[in-house]
């Protein structure tokens, strides 16, 4: 009986086929790349003060500066106070200048913004003051949509295929990421970016599995390294696209709209012939199978499709199973800390870009262009120095980075930037490590339970990490503080994992093989042994 890894053997591993489905999964990548880091962009910190127009009833002739004069108190730098205001009086204008105002309160009847910037987030909704911590809270909320949609799309993508959930996503992202350009209210823009979080989590996942599906396992490496890359250029041009809208709306929808231009090649975009075999629906499989041969100009031997049967599904193993066994518990608990913390280090630094006291469009672009060389670094590195070492070395170092960043005078924002860029570029090339690591160190049986703990692991700490940002108005080192003590902490414990590098995939958790970190496939299957990805 010929499975259909077999026929994707005839139909070749990475042919004109799947180069044009590469290729064609690379632009959803820009629009993630978009909605994971503009609201960076769209709320810039303004001067701003208490909206006191009332005492213009009693005198309208009061200009601006004798206006703030009466009504604002002043800090001890001689500045307006930007969040308190006098109490209003029924007073006179003689008796209010002669006698003053000391009673202070809250802002009661909104803020104006003098400099008249444009219109943005923080102006339109008044994130200011009280309402300032809004702005990281929406930040996690987008992140807890992003674990929302790993739960949701995931297992739908098993039920209805990976198309249809690639096509829901894409639809759904662009509906709602121009949507939230004509929200009224900031509470309906915080529920359509939970949705959008959602949408990018099914674009994410499901095209990284369709792609996986129908690349051969020697080129897997380079299409998904491809699709890292076009996230890092997608950072790059969010910097240029920013720099040129300042307008948060028309930001919105120029980096939403672009995204159903994909509904254009939606007949390009096929279906899984694996997932398709999985289902019985064999016929559909045999075309698609049969359109790649044509497309990548090969031939499939005669009745090698005739032989195509439904495979037979081995039974995963479930998350306890994780916990059953002691080396298992230990790679289960050490890597879910280690994507946690990388997680926490990388969306610490993203979402701290406007911090660091330099332009941050310039900081912006060079965030998103020290990802590539991050990524294409990491191969090297996990080749000339084994996974352990790498990942232990790039968290430690992407910790060590942030603890340093805590020491920098705030008048240094060049060395704090460098800095930032350097811890970016360890975060960066850590993730891509854990990936393969993580692919290398779990059973198969139970390989997709555990790198899937791992991924949640991740988002909970993407969810944390805008959170610990309001720690800053206790001490501004806290945050980031917290940022590098976490991944020094799981640089660690990444020392006790085993190394696996030149090894064999193991396909069932054996005591003698896995304790000393030589884990070989059961069954000696060639397939087995170069399933690592990234």
């Amino acid at each position: 009986m010929s499975g259909v890894g077999e026929i994707l053997k005839a139909v070749g591993d990475f042919g004109p086929f799947q180069k044009r489905l590469v290729l064609l999964t690379l632009f959803p990548c820009l629009s993630v790349a978009f909605h994971q880091f503009c609201q960076l962009f769209m709320v810039s910190n303004v001067p701003h003060y208490c909206d006191t127009s009332w005492i213009l009833a009693v005198c309208p002739n009061l200009t601006e500066e004798e206006q703030l004069n009466l009504t604002l108190p002043r800090d001890a730098d001689g500045e307006y106070v930007r969040c308190s205001m006098y109490s209003p009086v029924d007073w006179d204008l003689d008796s209010i200048v002669v006698y003053g105002l000391n009673t202070t309160e809250k802002c009661r009847s909104g803020w104006v913004y003098p400099s008249a910037p444009p219109p943005s987030l923080l102006t339109e909704f008044d994130l200011v003051c009280d309402r300032k911590d809004l702005n990281d809270i929406s930040q996690s909320i987008y992140m807890v949509g992003m674990l929302l949609g790993s739960i949701i799309f995931g297992p739908l993508s098993d039920r209805i295929g990976r198309r249809p959930v690639i096509l829901i996503s894409i639809f759904l992202q662009g509906l709602f990421g121009v949507g939230i350009a004509f929200v009224p209210h900031f509470y309906v823009y915080m529920a359509f970016r939970c949705v959008v979080g959602a949408s990018v989590s099914g674009i994410t996942m499901t095209i990284l599995a369709l792609a996986t599906e129908w690349v051969g396992v020697s080129s897997r490496p380079k299409a998904v390294l491809t699709s890292h890359c076009c996230f890092a250029i997608g950072q790059m041009l969010l910097a240029g696209l920013s720099y040129g809208i300042r307008n948060w709306r028309l930001l919105e929808i120029a980096g939403s709209a672009p995204i159903f231009a994909f509904f254009f090649c939606v007949r390009v975009l096929p279906e899984s012939a694996r997932w398709l075999v999985t289902k019985g629906r064999l016929e559909e499989a045999k075309k698609i199978l049969q359109k790649a041969a044509s497309i990548n100009k090969s031939t499939i031997p005669p009745g090698l499709l005739e032989q195509l049967k439904p495979e037979k599904q081995t039974k995963s193993g479930s998350t306890l199973d994780l916990f059953g066994k002691k080396h298992l518990r230990k790679v289960t608990l050490i890597m879910s800390c280690a994507w946690f913390v990388n997680s926490l280090v990388y969306y610490g630094l993203s979402l701290n870009v406007t911090s660091f006291g330099l332009d941050i469009y310039l900081t912006q672009l060079a965030f998103g262009a020290v990802e590539i060389p991050a990524r294409l670094g990491c191969i090297v590195m996990l080749q000339w120095f084994g996974r352990k070492k790498t990942q232990s070395v790039l968290l430690l170092l992407s910790g060590l980075v942030c603890l340093i960043i805590t020491g920098i005078p705030e008048d240094q924002p060049v060395v704090t930037t460098v800095l930032a860029v350097i811890g970016k570029f360890t975060a960066s090339a850590s993730f891509s490590t854990s990936y393969v690591y993580s692919a290398e160190l779990f059973p198969t049986v139970v390989r997709q339970t555990g790198v899937g703990l791992c991924s949640m692991a991740s988002r909970v700490a993407a969810i944390m990490a805008p959170l610990i940002r309001l720690l800053g108005q206790y001490h501004q080192a806290i945050p980031m503080a917290i940022y590098g003590s976490a991944p020094v902490v799981g640089g660690l414990l990444c020392v006790l994992l085993p190394e696996t590098r030149g090894t064999e995939l193991v396909w069932e958790n054996t005591n003698s093989s896995s304790e000393n970190g030589h884990v070989k496939g059961k069954d000696g299957g060639q397939d087995e042994t170069k399933t690592t990805y990234f």
